[in-house]
């Protein structure tokens, strides 16, 4: 490795030994100033070669940066997840580099990394198009294959305007405007290439091999709609080229779950300008919705919940005593009435809970009240960030919100756990991480109330045996919360279910209950979505099962093929028979090839194809095959129609038809008791 150290670094008047303390607890001992490379260097050349910065006390630092003193000292390299993410920025300013040699007019704005990858912003003359980003990467390819050292240098801020000036680089000038009091700034040279960052950087192009640019699209600068289009180029970009092979084999894969792609050929939803942000649910994906809440009612009525419904738009001042107008206003929408009220479509169903709480003197003999509502929510989201029915403006959740005693609030929040788990398992997710979030800067309440809420949470969840993930700072802002992340199919996670526990909104709403000694106290309040969106869980469902829905979901459950004309009558009656013993079913009667028709209705997802030829028809009887292409035999109608049944059923329906039965069990012993 060529070691460039900054030109500007801070000279030492006189040489020094200088101990690094390495992970492992061993001491190297130099007996002047020494950079991270030439540590590297020192403990092995395998290192050396493998080494593209340091952490340094604590603080990442470049391969060149000098180390005059005493400290610790982690060398980094592409294995490390450090390491990995300055590759992606440094891939940035390669896309940079290039973009720059190919088209000179071009002026850079910002390149951060991302999950998995990086993105530049770029002001350009004219869109870039499919080809230009094909001429960038190979020009990127060229340019790492020229094996050329990144420089750095520590430069004074003046002397860093005038180079951005003198290149025409107006909106660097605009960053460096922001950064007022930086009197000396990082410059990263990539050959002729210069671009401004804190870094670190990779010492060398070679680790930038593993690389690819996925997509164009279009930004705004600082992200406000209001001001100049940008172009934005996202790339992804790995440690080796097996990492990155498996990485878009994962995007390929994403790409053929996509549900948006999957809601068209299935043909469930749409949506279009007209209503920006909202789904147009067709006959198919509106089945699936509504199969989404059946199951979710019956799990909160087994659970002891009742539902209720609030009003879709409420006054202003509802939303003031919440706090939403002050920390969610921009994202409302909002109206005013002929005579100066202020309304607003709900962006939260928790205001209109608790109007419904209140609305009537509770005793501790009714807590807990749980109280579940699929509540209709509207949020502005900017028209960038909208993604199919992962991020709409207008959405359901499956909100409930259960107010308790403080004595209550552990079994409540263990129970709630316990249920959105299930719940989650029995939608085929069994990878499922709790994290937990903890009070923000921008907070209601004082520190003791929300102690005791986090402790609520953390107790509840070390009683079950359950780990946690901390976010620091990330609760909202009445309270802390769990979040539940799921993992899908193919390694991808998802936010979904909320657990919040909170003692501001009753406070500021004033509700109440009368305690066991007859005072008047406030409830806990608990505020739980498990599905969270359901417009967002079922894109989420049809990605993870790649479009074929566990068979009690699937909104088509059986279609009933006909051979020739010959069994219409019969496909259509027996289509009909099954239909009204509670199995979604319907008729193909086309006059196509049989070979045709399944393999159709193969593609359309349906779990199960029912055929009927002559000798069907004549016997009354039916095959059957799954929409894997499993033969599971011909039957006669009775037992197909208990195989249908037996393998559509919901999965809580057994175990909730056996808890039925034993209950009316229990409940008839306790009557004949009463009335011997």
């Amino acid at each position: 490795m060529t070691v460039k150290h900054s030109q500007d670094a801070p000279q030492q008047t006189a040489e020094q030994g200088v101990s690094i303390t390495l992970p492992d607890g061993s001491q190297r001992h130099f007996e002047h100033p020494v950079s991270v490379a030439e540590v590297a260097a020192a403990v092995g050349p395998g290192l050396a070669r493998q080494t593209l910065a340091g952490r340094l006390d604590g603080q990442l630092v470049d391969a060149c940066d000098l180390i005059s003193s005493d400290a610790s000292l982690q060398l980094i390299t592409p294995r490390d997840a450090e390491g990995l993410a300055i590759i992606r920025h440094s891939c940035a300013h390669l896309l940079g580099h290039a973009v720059k040699q190919l088209y000179p007019q071009a002026r850079m704005v910002i390149g951060p990394v991302i999950e998995n990858g990086f993105y530049y912003d770029i002001a350009h003359e004219r869109p870039f198009t499919p080809d230009d980003l094909a001429a960038i990467e190979a020009r990127m390819a060229e340019l790492i294959a020229r094996d050329y050292d990144v420089i750095k240098r520590i430069t004074p801020r003046a002397e860093v305007m005038a180079l951005f000036r003198q290149r025409g680089e107006d909106y660097k000038l605009r960053l460096i405007d922001d950064m007022p009091e930086q009197a000396a700034m990082g410059l990263y040279f990539h050959e002729e290439y210069v671009d401004m960052c804190r870094g670190p950087h990779v010492p060398n192009t070679r680790f930038l091999k593993a690389f690819k640019l996925t997509r164009l699209a279009g930004a705004y600068w600082r992200g406000d709609a209001r001001k100049e289009q940008l172009q934005r180029i996202y790339g992804t970009a790995w440690a080796d080229r097996k990492q990155l092979k498996a990485y878009l084999q994962r995007i390929e894969e994403a790409e053929q779950r996509d549900h948006r792609r999957l809601g068209r050929q299935l043909d469930l939803f749409h949506f279009q300008d007209d209503a920006p942000g909202a789904v147009f649910w067709h006959p198919r994906g509106w089945t699936l919705f509504q199969q989404l809440i059946a199951y979710m009612r019956r799990r909160q009525q087994d659970a002891g919940y009742v539902e209720v419904n609030s009003p879709d738009v409420m006054d202003r001042s509802l939303w003031e005593i919440s706090g939403h107008w002050h920390n969610y206003r921009d994202h409302m929408f909002t109206t005013e009435t002929e005579d100066g009220r202020a309304l607003a479509l709900k962006p939260m169903n928790c205001p209109g809970s608790v109007l419904l709480y209140r609305h009537g003197l509770k005793s501790y003999r009714d807590l807990p009240i749980r109280m579940g509502e699929f509540g209709k929510v509207h949020r502005y989201e900017p028209s960038g960030a909208l993604h199919g029915l992962l991020r709409v403006r207008h959405f359901t959740q499956d909100d409930a919100h259960i107010y308790c005693t403080p004595a209550q609030m552990d079994g409540e929040c263990r129970a709630i756990i316990e249920l959105v788990l299930d719940i989650y398992r029995q939608f085929g997710f069994d990878d499922v991480r709790i994290k937990l979030s903890t009070r923000p800067d921008n907070r209601m309440g004082d520190d003791a109330s929300w102690d005791l809420l986090e402790n609520a949470l953390v107790n509840a969840l070390e009683g079950m045996g359950l780990a946690c993930q901390l976010n620091p700072g990330e609760g909202a802002f009445y309270g802390p919360k769990l979040e539940f992340v799921l993992r899908d199919a193919i390694g991808r996670d998802w936010q979904c279910g909320t657990l919040q526990v909170d003692m501001n909104l009753p406070e500021r709403f004033g509700i109440e209950y009368v305690a066991e000694d007859g005072q008047r106290k406030r409830p806990v309040m608990l505020h739980r979505a498990l599905f969270g969106s359901l417009e967002r869980f079922t894109g989420i469902l049809i990605e993870h099962h790649a479009g074929k829905l566990p068979a009690w979901l699937s909104p088509l459950q059986v279609m009933v093929l006909s051979i020739t004309d010959g069994q219409t009558d019969y496909v259509n009656e027996v289509a009909q028979w099954l239909a009204a013993a509670g199995v979604r079913a319907d008729a193909d009667v086309r006059n196509e090839k049989i070979g045709y028709k399944v393999r159709e209705q193969t593609l359309a997802r349906i779990p199960y194809l029912l055929v009927a030829g002559a000798r069907e028809c004549a016997a009354g009887t039916i095959a059957i095959r799954s929409r894997d292409g499993e033969d599971l035999g011909v039957m006669p109608l009775q037992q197909a129609l208990d195989f249908l049944r037996q393998h559509t059923a919901a999965p809580d329906q057994a175990a909730r038809q056996q808890a039925q039965q034993a209950r009316f069990q229990r409940l008839t012993q306790t009557m004949a008791v009463e009335h011997e």
